[in-house]
């Protein structure tokens, strides 16, 4: 796949992970990358921007940390597979923009939320429901209902 080789993390998209920035905002544009299935290299990008969090990772791809890295090589993973990462980034590119910035992304992610049960986002990420109800609370930030 000539798109996921070329480098597309920009202010549009997330830095340093290869994915068409067009996959965080458009709905149509994601599922054909599930369709399609991402990279496994994708993971390890996803990895490092979201602060080498090694256990989100095995425990949404259902494995296990000395088999995480089998992900890396693939070279295109499952639908399941690629719309839980996917799904993932774009969670955090969401707050990402809530935020302004990356590293206040991160911080808040790592923050336990009273909204949340006083559980932190990032713990949150590993299944579809917590990743909506993280979506709830940042639309709620974002206009203005918390802080």
């Amino acid at each position: 796949m000539e798109v996921l080789e070329r480098d597309c993390g920009s202010e549009e998209g997330i830095q340093g992970v290869r994915v068409p920035p067009a996959v965080y905002r458009d709905k149509v544009a994601f599922i054909q990358m599930v369709r399609e299935g991402i990279s496994g290299s994708v993971v390890k990008q996803a990895i490092h921007a979201l602060g080498d969090n090694r256990e989100l990772f095995v425990r949404l791809l259902e494995t296990t940390p000395g088999n995480l890295h089998r992900f890396y090589k693939r070279k295109a993973l499952s639908r399941t597979d690629s719309e839980e990462v996917l799904d993932v980034l774009r969670v955090f590119y969401q707050t990402r923009k809530v935020f302004g910035d990356g590293d206040k992304a991160l911080r808040w992610l790592n923050t336990p939320i009273p909204a949340l049960s006083g559980e932190k986002p990032l713990d949150l990420f590993d299944t579809f429901e917590g990743r909506s109800l993280v979506r709830e609370v940042l639309r709620k930030v974002e206009y203005g209902e918390f802080s």
